[in-house]
């Protein structure tokens, strides 16, 4: 197998500002469940599911949200 089989062919962003229900939309167009996050051009850190559910859902928080927040 060559990792280019196993890859996402086309990586999608988010930004830092972005809320929530924006990353969460992307990750189910995608099916997957992290997206990396970045800032001018800048790899900043990652957001997954998880991240949402716990960081944000389970404490009460909206779905605007930025994603820097969680």
């Amino acid at each position: 197998m060559k990792v280019s089989e196993a890859m996402t062919p086309e990586v999608r962003m988010v930004n830092p500002e972005d809320s929530i229900r924006e990353a969460a939309r992307l990750m189910a167009e995608m099916d997957v469940g992290a997206l990396p996050v970045s800032d001018s051009d800048r790899l900043v850190g990652m957001v997954t599911d998880r991240d949402i559910a716990v960081r944000a859902v389970a404490d009460g928080k909206s779905s605007d949200t930025k994603v820097r927040e969680v």
